[in-house]
């Protein structure tokens, strides 16, 4: 049964990373005075360390799938309005998969890097094999993560004053089992009439949610490089089948170049405990070691010397138990709203996302796509 309440004059949004600053963007938009929350800082977690890449169909054939083919839509259209080729890197890329594998020769620094093959960028000139074409520049695309995130942030503080404050969520008060307001660990307290909770890894941390459900921290490391020559690097992301010389199973680093020069390599996932400071997060040397070798092997563009180091780092990918996000509201508590444990997925899912929280929270039901199958009374045994 749908909601039939009056749509709420002052919302809270917690967490200013991808998914938190689209909706507060499309709750703007519907005229709803918003308040977004953050602890450190915009983008200071995964919104800002990710690879930014966009997939149409990549999650077809389950529950996000419909999610993500509007999300993509979105992207693109919002690009058009935002002038996202110049405002966050928005383009169209093709991505290739292919497989590297390591040579166990001592000497293997001073090989030289061999012709690359007909079927690859040029570029890309180590020992890759079998190259095969897995996304279009129709069906996937890229953006700068921060860039994109704080720019549409500016939209919605410029066009429809967003206010942002800067401090720590330390609970959410109910009463008679509807949303009050929520106090910060400084005291502050800010009224509102419906609060949606997009923190990330950090969502557990709410006693208001944890007795729920679990979103737990996958740790994902990547470097960022800028190579000497820029423009030799084409618009190509790379999905790898890495063969260590060491053996063992492959591991599946990706690689993506980006228009403002950059690439970025990404990979070497590990579960690990989330910190309570988001800029508490720090790579994992060995992690770090693993993706400059990755970097060589795949370019001799990409090698120490030949390109500039400009970020190691890690963040912590959103997951939930059962892999499919949380979005709905809060059993029990009226006005309170979840969005969160997005994985891998985030950058590419927020528009799309912040549309059907924004509906939620003033129409009392999604129409950009059913928001069932990521409900959080799926965690609670019954089903709406």
């Amino acid at each position: 049964m749908e909601d039939h309440h009056p749509p709420p004059k002052r919302v809270v949004v917690c967490g200013g990373g991808v998914i938190g600053v689209c909706t507060a963007y499309f709750l703007s938009k519907k005229g709803v005075a918003v308040t977004l929350v953050e602890k450190s800082s915009i983008a200071c977690a995964a919104s800002g360390k990710a690879a930014g890449f966009l997939a149409l169909d990549w999650c077809d054939g389950g529950p996000l799938s419909k999610l993500a083919r509007a999300s993509f839509n979105l992207h693109r259209s919002l690009s058009q309005e935002l002038n996202g080729p110049q405002s966050y890197g928005y383009r169209p890329l093709t991505t290739l998969s292919l497989s590297i594998t390591e040579s166990s020769s001592s000497s293997s620094s001073q090989e030289p890097h061999k012709s690359p093959s007909r079927n690859l960028p040029s570029w890309v000139d180590g020992p890759a094999k079998g190259p095969r074409t897995i996304g279009t520049t129709e069906t996937t695309a890229q953006v700068h993560p921060r860039l994109f995130t704080k720019t549409l942030l500016s939209k919605a503080v410029e066009d429809h004053e967003v206010e942002v404050v800067i401090g720590k969520v330390e609970t959410v008060e109910v009463e008679s089992g509807k949303v009050r307001a929520v106090v910060l660990e400084d005291g502050r307290e800010i009224q509102a009439e419906a609060v949606v909770l997009a923190l990330g890894p950090w969502t557990s941390k709410l006693s208001l949610l944890d007795s729920i459900f679990r979103v737990y921290g996958l740790k994902a490391h990547s470097v960022v490089l800028q190579p000497k020559e820029p423009d030799a690097i084409t618009p190509h992301a790379l999905v790898l089948s890495y063969y260590s010389a060491q053996g063992g199973k492959p591991l599946n680093p990706e690689v993506h170049p980006r228009s403002t020069g950059e690439v970025y390599l990404c990979g070497m996932l590990t579960e690990a405990d989330v910190p309570d400071d988001p800029e508490q997060v720090a790579p994992n040397p060995e992690s770090i070691r693993v993706l400059k070798r990755v970097a060589k092997n795949v370019s001799s563009h990409l090698e120490e010397g030949e390109a500039t180091l400009k970020a190691e780092q890690a963040c912590f990918l959103p997951c939930t138990d059962d892999s499919v996000p949380v979005i709905g509201q809060v059993p029990g508590v009226k006005g309170c709203f979840v969005a969160t444990g997005h994985n891998a997925w985030g950058i590419l899912n927020g528009p799309a996302t912040g549309v059907a929280v924004a509906e939620l929270v003033v129409d009392g039901r999604a129409s950009i796509v059913d928001l069932t199958p990521f409900n959080p009374v799926r965690f609670v045994g019954g089903k709406r």
